[in-house]
């Protein structure tokens, strides 16, 4: 076993030593997660819009005051007249609004246009306008039940306001989860390739690189068994990976603002369980095919389409229904599966079990396969 953690040690600080090598463990990944965090940003949920509206409040009231917060509460976003330009329709409310509310008598509120505005837009903020009105009638009369007929005031009518609704409604698109869009998806997406990236090009190099120069049979003549050899190579890359899998978390938490440390054992844990499973085709390459510069070039042929595939590039969910089909034969995509359950959807390490038993499975095969077919 002390031979084992020798290789491994040794594996690592020679990697460490090249001061490019950083370049593609730190440098250039941070890059492609912010650019491509940049690129697929969140924009407003689309399951919720939130039309913007020009306001030219008149009334003095405060039941004037009251409609322009239920009209937040509906879900328009109401804009300054300094930034009519955004707004898509506009609402007047009269002078008079509160002293004729409170005298019960009828008064209208303006809807009007804006230019340049689309008809669908206006649409949308007309349902919003009726249904603020739905409700601050609602509350009017509530507060006129509960008071006994008396003009309701302001305190009175905030208090029924801020009261807990029994009936809540939640709308989101049905039978579908969240797309995961800026830093969410360019980090966990990012980590995968790159972690998939240099465990094989770096494992498989190192191995034939070793093997044509005669290291690998000098090492064996020593009192060292082969399985010794094999892992020795495979701890000193899973240690490699542990390096950037905690760098992508440190700067995912810090710069990024991912939330990872609400489930950060869970996120290690599927990490390095995909790191496995590439510093085991990183090793097993480098034992089936002996040039050193054709072991770099098929490990980006196979690495750099696996990651595309798999959704490193961009949300699977906007795919085909094949091509998620046709991801899941690939390890990136349970990675990025599970990775998605715990960082983007909040769910807990229960959801991600699936994708890290696939994994695991995965890992396994590679091992195997790199431990029969290595030659020394």
């Amino acid at each position: 076993m002390r031979a084992l953690f020798t290789i491994g040690h040794n594996d690592l600080r020679q990697f460490l030593r090249d001061r490019s090598s950083y370049l593609w463990l730190f440098l250039i990944p941070t890059l492609f997660v912010y650019v491509m965090g940049f690129a697929i940003r969140a924009g407003p949920d689309p399951s919720n819009p939130r039309p913007a509206v020009l306001i030219d409040n008149r009334d003095p009231g405060f039941l004037g005051r009251t409609f322009l917060e239920e009209l937040g509460v509906q879900g328009v976003r109401v804009v300054a007249p300094a930034d009519a330009a955004q707004a898509k329709r506009g609402i007047r409310i009269p002078a008079d609004f509160t002293a004729r509310v409170l005298a019960k008598q009828k008064v209208k509120v303006e809807f009007f246009q804006i230019a340049g505005s689309d008809d669908q837009s206006a649409a949308l903020v007309e349902l919003r306008l009726v249904r603020a009105l739905v409700a601050l009638n609602a509350h009017l009369v509530e507060a006129a039940a509960t008071s006994g007929g008396a003009p309701p005031t302001e305190a009175a009518l905030h208090a029924l306001i801020q009261a807990p609704n029994p009936v809540t409604l939640d709308a989101r698109f049905a039978g579908r989860k969240p797309i995961p869009v800026g830093y969410n998806q360019s980090l966990p997406g990012i980590m995968v390739m790159y972690l998939l990236l240099n465990l094989m090009i770096y494992g498989g190099a190192t191995v034939a690189a070793e093997r044509s120069s005669g290291v690998l049979r000098r090492l064996c003549t020593n009192p060292v068994r082969r399985s010794e050899v094999i892992f020795g190579r495979m701890y000193g890359l899973m240690l490699l990976a542990a390096v950037q899998i905690a760098y992508f978390l440190l700067v995912g938490q810090l710069v990024f603002r991912v939330n990872i440390g609400d489930h950060l054992g869970g996120v290690a844990l599927l990490a390095l369980a995909f790191g496995w499973v590439a510093c085991s085709l990183g090793v097993l390459v480098g034992s089936l095919v002996r040039a050193h510069d054709k072991v770099v070039g098929l490990c980006l042929l196979v690495s750099l389409p696996v990651a595309a595939l798999g959704g490193c590039w961009w949300p699977l969910e906007i795919t085909p229904p094949f091509m998620q089909v046709a991801a899941h034969l690939t390890p990136a995509a349970w990675a990025l599966d599970g990775l998605h359950q715990l960082i983007t959807f909040g769910a807990g390490i229960g959801a991600a079990l699936p994708a890290l038993g696939v994994l695991l499975a995965f890992g396994a095969a590679a091992n195997l396969a790199a431990v029969k077919f290595f030659r020394v």
